[in-house]
């Protein structure tokens, strides 16, 4: 178990090497998907445990339409599954389920088990999971500016006012704290359009481990290396210590 002090308020994972997993094994590609929302569960649970308050999960891209109609298919089948198995054991563990992206793409099915679970679990009070379903970065950021342009517009703001802690606060991320540290699997060392704008002072951590085979253990790890982190946020060490 990782020392308490210092723990992330919140942790992000892209969760990654699904596919190759299941290759590995010389199973099917949704193989590999079913294990990997079998440790996103895993997680999940384990994070609560360790008392993280928010877990960012990147589920789905808004680039991952590219890949082939049938295994976008199955993935959105596999997520309403996940969702009719694991939601009440998340609801018994205090977790608050909140999905961000753009949910018009999604099918009506998924559409409103994302409302039901996030009706069961709004007044939990314990992790609050974020799961990012046809979320892009670039996307978040251009609905913030958007939303800007509407509220100059109508006069309700002025192009002066606007600055750094104003256009956060029409990102879809507006209410939650900065991610801390950043969990990339399967070796890949890119943030791949996710959380763009809220990970500039995130601390990064990229393992070889594949998703299904990332473990308690494995968090454990990436949370010790962000405790060994001197973060400075622009600042050096020597105005820490002052």
């Amino acid at each position: 178990m990782v020392c308490e002090a210092s723990l992330p308020r919140h942790i992000a994972i892209i969760m990654d090497g699904n596919g190759r997993w299941a290759q590995q094994r010389q199973l099917p590609r949704f193989s590999g998907h079913k294990a990997g929302v079998d440790s996103c569960h895993r997680i999940v649970k384990a994070c609560a445990e360790r008392g993280i308050e928010v877990l960012s999960i990147f589920a789905f891209s808004s680039e991952n339409w590219k890949r082939p109609s049938s295994e976008v298919n199955d993935l959105m089948g596999l997520f309403l599954l996940a969702l009719e198995r694991y939601i009440e054991d998340l609801h018994q563990k205090n977790v608050k389920l909140r999905f961000i992206g753009d949910r018009e793409q999604l099918n009506p099915s998924l559409q409103q088990g994302i409302q039901a679970a996030e009706a069961l679990t709004q007044e939990n009070t314990g992790l609050t999971l974020v799961i990012a379903t046809n979320y892009g970065g670039r996307w978040d950021i251009i609905q913030a500016a958007k939303s800007m342009a509407t509220a100059v517009q109508a006069g309700e703001l002025c192009v002066e006012d606007i600055n750094e802690t104003l256009f956060e606060q029409h990102l879809i991320t507006q209410d939650l704290p900065a991610p801390d540290l950043l969990i990339r699997t399967s070796g890949m060392t890119r943030i791949s359009n996710f959380y763009l704008w809220q990970l500039s002072y995130t601390e990064l951590y990229f393992t070889d481990v594949l998703w299904p085979d990332f473990t308690e253990q494995s968090l454990d790890e990436a949370i010790a290396s962000y405790q060994q982190r001197d973060r400075r946020f622009g600042g050096f060490l020597e105005q820490e210590e002052e």
